[in-house]
């Protein structure tokens, strides 16, 4: 009996482990559902749904949060760029321009997280706190467009413009997905 009772209660601890899991996919999937980018919405975030659960804070949080690694990554990656030997001037200068966008909004949403953990205390000043993750995280998405226009046109050509563009679209979904979620977020409360 005792290694049957000990089977039984590894099996519903794995059943309940996977309804947890469900459920946290399926919190994911309907949040996501309402982003402009849904399908990289889910695709970023599945990953962390044993750390979301169920729980908006924490999916606003790792949205956020994800958004803030992309665009470390992506400031690391311009600046790695800015150092290529041969490049036209105009691709020097619009990769200084996005170096200093990709600054301003690395530090915008570092600013955005920090105010997002004042958002746990409900009460008058949430409204104050949410109001201002939401227009922090919209500037770093606007900086993130303005870093992708940098290399529009003809003038400039070639794998610096394909790579560069690249990651700012990536970068701009996903930070477009985590102010959705933001906006979402606020709006329950």
């Amino acid at each position: 009996m005792g290694k049957l009772g000990s089977l039984v209660m590894v099996v519903v601890s794995a059943c309940m482990a996977v309804g947890i899991a469900g459920a946290s996919s399926n919190f994911i999937k309907s949040s996501c559902s309402k982003t402009t980018y849904p399908a990289v919405c889910v695709s970023s975030l599945s990953v962390y749904a044993s750390r979301i659960q169920q729980d908006p804070q924490s999916l606003v949080e790792t949205a956020l949060s994800l958004s803030l690694n992309r665009s470390q990554s992506t400031k690391a990656f311009v600046a790695k760029c800015n150092r290529l030997k041969g490049l036209k001037s105009r691709e020097y200068a619009a990769l200084k321009d996005c170096a200093e966008e990709i600054g301003d909004s690395v530090d915008r949403l570092r600013r955005s997280l920090k105010e997002l953990t004042l958002c746990k205390q409900q009460g008058k000043d949430f409204a104050w706190h949410i109001s201002n993750v939401e227009t922090w995280v919209s500037s770093a998405l606007t900086d993130d467009t303005t870093c992708g226009d940098g290399f529009s046109g003809k003038a400039l050509s070639g794998k610096i413009k394909d790579s560069i563009r690249a990651s700012m679209l990536n970068l701009a979904q996903v930070t477009s997905n985590a102010l959705s979620l933001i906006n979402q977020y606020a709006a329950k409360h």
